[in-house]
């Protein structure tokens, strides 16, 4: 599925959330999803309220632990227990971005404004509602940065805030707005998920959401629209990035496809190869759009230790696609049906086989047999 997002009056964690909940998704699903961090003591509800002529869905967040303060690798080692790439993600560009900020390590970050658990539980929410609505792809219209100051731990700041900036860099962005139309939780979702910013892709559209903030103002709802679609057949431009690498282990080799993968890329995968000299190695490729594939290079260069890569123009034809969701053992496993048929999602499979120890192949079958 692709969803694009139409950010009217800007965009915040819990707004994305309420818009993907009133597409679809599956408010279990999320809360499902946020209890496997450890956190206890919340409760996660959404509800229909009215702003200005149009009615969206706010997500309501409680925690009894209301502090604000805690370190990010708190927050992001809760986040890793879920097994949602872009949760954990958005939260590794927050630390990132506060310590290249603060001049300190990430890993030494200690968050402020951000650091109460109800940014966890929108993080990981927004990474929940993402994967229940089979999301693959997401867009969104250029930003309003909105205008003012905000008032944080750190005395009085310009809006947008110096995180949020860090973090929209590569988004297009417009003026617009009052006060923080953005936040910092917003834009770490936003970067997570590799989003492409611009016009709104062609699709068949299959379901919109709105999803509100908490600010009233006074000349517009306050809300972030989402539009949920099926990607036609259309032929579209990417890029290739390769290396060759004879001194890197296979180890590391599935550790950067992983990496490259969770931060947007549209495929990764390696191939043999022999080098000069008789030297057996090992080729890396990556495909990905051409707003990504930079922040890609940067990555691959720094975790392979390649001294160059070569980046490559390619048509990629993609064929429409869909999914929905079956249940099994009390589990939901998606299946993505196209052209040529239908197949379970392998690592739906994978969950399944590790929670009721049955074979994957069998798994497979009943999988197809539930539709």
């Amino acid at each position: 599925m692709i969803l694009h997002l139409n950010p009217f009056s800007g965009l915040a964690g819990d707004m994305l959330l309420g818009a993907l909940l009133d597409a679809g998704a599956s408010l279990d699903a999320v809360r499902r999803a946020v209890a496997l961090t450890g956190l206890t003591g919340w409760t996660v509800d959404a509800e229909e309220v009215r702003t200005g002529p149009l009615i969206a869905v706010r997500v309501r967040v409680e925690v009894e632990d209301d502090a604000t303060e805690r370190s990010a690798s708190e927050l992001q080692m809760m986040a890793a227990r879920t097994g949602l790439p872009i949760a954990e993600a958005a939260l590794t560009a927050i630390a990132e971005a506060e310590g290249a900020l603060h001049g300190v390590p990430a890993a030494d970050v200690h968050l402020h404004e951000l650091g109460g658990h109800d940014t966890l539980i929108d993080i990981v929410g927004c990474a929940a509602a993402l994967l229940d609505l089979g999301v693959t792809r997401v867009h969104c219209a250029p930003l309003p940065l909105g205008r003012g100051t905000v008032r944080t731990r750190h005395g009085v700041l310009p809006v947008p805030a110096p995180a949020t900036l860090a973090l929209l860099g590569g988004a297009i962005v417009r003026d617009g707005g009052e006060g923080e139309a953005v936040t910092p939780t917003g834009a770490a979702l936003l970067r997570a998920a590799g989003t492409v910013y611009g016009a709104v892709p062609e699709m068949t559209l299959r379901a919109t959401g709105y999803g509100a903030g908490t600010r009233e103002i006074p000349d517009r709802p306050n809300v972030v629209v989402a539009m949920l679609g099926e990607p036609t057949a259309e032929t579209v431009r990417q890029v290739v990035l390769s290396t060759n690498l004879d001194d890197v282990t296979g180890e590391v080799l599935g550790y950067v496809i992983e990496r490259v993968l969770a931060a947007g890329a549209a495929d990764a995968w390696v191939t043999p190869a022999v080098m000069k000299k008789g030297r057996p190695a090992h080729v890396l490729n990556v495909l990905t759009s051409l707003e990504l594939a930079g922040r890609l290079q940067k990555l691959i260069l720094a975790e392979t230790g390649s001294l160059g890569l070569r980046r490559g123009m390619v048509e990629k034809v993609a064929l429409p696609r869909r999914f929905e969701t079956v249940r099994l053992y009390g589990q939901e496993v998606r299946m993505k049906h196209g052209p040529g048929g239908v197949k379970p999602e392998h690592d739906d499979l994978v969950r399944l086989a590790a929670v009721t120890g049955r074979p994957l192949r069998e798994l497979a079958r009943e999988a197809l047999d539930a539709l």
